[in-house]
């Protein structure tokens, strides 16, 4: 059963990690996505050329969510192309971590407006087409350090528990037009950066995790979906972990 037939997406960061497999699930399940990337051209490429595969109508954007005027022209751009705007997952973030002795304002300042502001510039942009519309799915990716904290990552924290603070606001705000607001908080998820730590780092991470594994991107984007899909229609103002136990 394809859950978003006829939906169409936004999704930041869309290029790779788990904004790809969002990419890649929410095409399996019928849903027209509009992505945006940052810099390789040639990898939006090539996923435009495999999703489109799939019979879904896809686009690549080189947008900076973080940019408030960038956030309203693809917007705006979107809904010229794709003639609505259903779901927006608010996925584009960035680490520059480091203890508060040695973090820069510069590092502080970066993952703020990457991480939430972005989510702010998005949110702004695509709420006018929801209400219209009276209906919209909005899932934001905070991230369980926004949860509980973590020491070298202060700023990073900072930006995730913002999320879910912004994300419980427009719940409240947007609930009357049909218009969700919910957030994914990630634990350890083993992605192409995972991949280069060391193993016997990630290993004793995995053992302290009631599920004894790491979690996978598709697990994220599956997630996504359900949030995405009329099977959540009741479902607002929420924070799901989807860590495998670590946060229990």
């Amino acid at each position: 059963m394809k859950l978003l037939e006829g939906k169409t997406a936004i999704i930041t960061g869309g290029s790779r990690g788990i904004g790809k497999a969002i990419v890649e699930v929410f095409a399996d399940h019928g849903a027209n996505i509009a992505f945006t990337y940052s810099s390789s051209v040639e990898a939006a490429k090539a996923i435009e050329d495999e999703i489109s595969k799939r019979g879904v109508k896809v686009k690549a954007y080189q947008s900076d969510a973080s940019n408030f005027e960038q956030a309203q022209e693809l917007a705006t751009e979107v809904v010229n192309e794709f003639g609505s705007i259903d779901i927006l997952v608010n996925n584009a973030g960035i680490t520059k971590d480091n203890l508060l002795l040695r973090m820069s304002e510069e590092d502080f300042d970066r993952v703020i407006e990457v991480n939430l502001k972005s989510v702010f510039n998005m949110t702004k942009a695509v709420q006018r087409t929801m209400l219209k519309q009276r209906k919209g799915s909005i899932i934001n990716m905070s991230s369980v350090v926004g949860v509980k904290g973590n020491a070298g990552q202060s700023n990073y924290a900072a930006s995730k528990a913002g999320i879910i603070g912004f994300t419980k606001s427009m719940a409240l705000e947007l609930g009357s037009r049909n218009i969700r607001s919910n957030a994914i908080a990630p634990g350890f998820i083993e992605t192409e950066m995972t991949g280069n730590l060391d193993e016997d780092m990630v290993q004793k991470w995995r053992e302290a995790i009631p599920l004894k594994r790491g979690g996978t991107p598709e697990d994220i984007a599956n997630t996504c979906v359900f949030l995405a899909s009329d099977m959540s229609s009741y479902i607002t103002g929420q924070v799901l972990n989807i860590d495998g136990g670590m946060l229990t």
